[in-house]
């Protein structure tokens, strides 16, 4: 999940610190009571924030043009230069947040869990802590189901699968 330099915090103009937990901040007040939920906050030690936002009918454009205009109005002029992006996150992209599983519940979802094993099956019963992934194997003639319960700091990675049916 190696994506670019992960800073905590970078230093702009009139050494002000901007930090993960700044940005945040600033999100979470923006985006309550919008539906929309924060995914990650990515701070690149060249000055690029990346919000990553989300919500449970898909996001519009105009959710994300209106968030980076109010992240860019609170930052404001004084901290000099930073690129500022807000977007969902990839189709290629993990899910990171309970919200993104509970979103995606009842999708074919590729799993990597903790030790390595490799899964695919449809996602279902997510929770706070967890979810339980539906797998089919072929046995002989028969098709064999089986339902498996994760929670979430169990696994490496979960991602969707793209189908273009």
């Amino acid at each position: 999940m190696a994506q670019g330099t992960k800073v905590p915090y970078f230093v702009i103009k009139n050494q002000t610190v901007i930090t993960k937990d700044h940005i945040r901040k600033l999100v979470t007040e923006h985006i309550s009571a919008t539906g929309i939920f924060l995914v990650d906050v990515r701070l690149s030690s060249t000055g690029r924030i990346t919000v990553l936002i989300d919500r449970p009918e898909g996001l519009k454009i105009e959710d994300c043009v209106m968030l980076s205009k109010q992240i860019s109005n609170d930052l404001g002029d004084e901290l000099g230069d930073y690129e500022l992006n807000v977007s969902s996150p990839g189709l290629d992209m993990p899910l990171l947040v309970p919200e993104q599983f509970m979103k995606n519940e009842g999708r074919m979802v590729d799993v990597m869990t903790g030790e390595g094993e490799r899964l695919k099956g449809v996602m279902m019963n997510v929770t706070a802590g967890g979810f339980d992934l539906q797998t089919e194997t072929k046995q002989k003639k028969e098709t064999v189901t089986a339902v498996r319960s994760f929670n979430f700091e169990d696994v490496k990675s979960v991602k969707v699968i793209i189908s273009f049916k």
